[in-house]
């Protein structure tokens, strides 16, 4: 696949990549997300800094460093679920270089993303991302990016939903990938503040994983057990 640069090139490798991401409790604060690599070392993070900052309905990626690679936005008003992406930090009068919008589809996270600089460049996300099951679609219906459940490779067991996979195909920016998963995970908490259900008949919480859920935060390390 062709590189697509949207967000910075050194995020975009020429193997696939495989990210494991820890989402914080909402009950603490510094709610976010860490995503580590197949080493355990931190790539990506995003701190909120409690709930109260969830309502200003912007976030901001951050590598490891802390240094601001892309800033998500809500678009208000918006008769659709729509999103935008911002180079590094949003300052007025910037301009976006990505939009994100949700489809009809309650319960489901097929959105539309569309790249701004490049008017043919438009990316589907289709499944459930309350379930940990989605993938990124180019507009040749190519997968270039996949969230799946995360499962713990010494112990055969599915983790909780808080510890989920993200894989990256090569030539894709991994740094936007993971500014599309924050961008979902928002469209998740406006479903459950609007009292919609995540009705997907072909995945449920029953006791198909109550056995084997580990709903625990593990300790992330350079423990092989983390690696995709």
């Amino acid at each position: 696949m062709k590189s697509k640069v949207v967000v910075e090139d050194t995020f975009v490798h020429s193997e696939e990549t495989n990210l494991t991401v820890l989402k914080t409790s909402l009950f603490f604060t510094g709610d976010g997300f860490t995503a580590y690599d197949c080493k355990g070392h931190i790539v990506f993070r995003v701190d909120t800094y409690g709930p109260d900052s969830r309502d200003l309905g912007e976030l901001v990626l951050m590598d490891a460093t802390g240094r601001c690679l892309l800033t998500v936005r809500r678009k208000r008003p918006s008769l659709h679920n729509r999103w935008e992406g911002y180079l590094g930090e949003r300052e007025e009068g910037k301009k976006p270089i990505f939009s994100v919008r949700r489809s009809s589809i309650i319960g489901r996270s097929n959105v539309t993303v569309e790249v701004y600089s490049n008017p043919t460049e438009e990316y589907q996300i289709e499944g459930s991302f309350a379930q940990r099951n989605c993938t990124f679609f180019n507009a040749d219906k190519v997968s270039v990016a996949e969230i799946r459940r995360k499962v713990d490779a010494c112990a055969h067991v599915v983790l909780g939903k808080d510890v989920f996979s993200l894989s990256i195909k090569p030539g894709f920016d991994s740094a936007f990938a993971m500014g599309l998963v924050l961008v979902l995970d928002q469209i998740q908490v406006d479903d459950i503040s609007d009292n919609r259900v995540d009705a997907d008949p072909t995945i449920s919480d029953d006791s198909n994983f109550s056995d084997n859920r580990v709903d625990s935060d593990p300790i992330i390390s350079d423990d092989p057990k983390f690696s995709s």
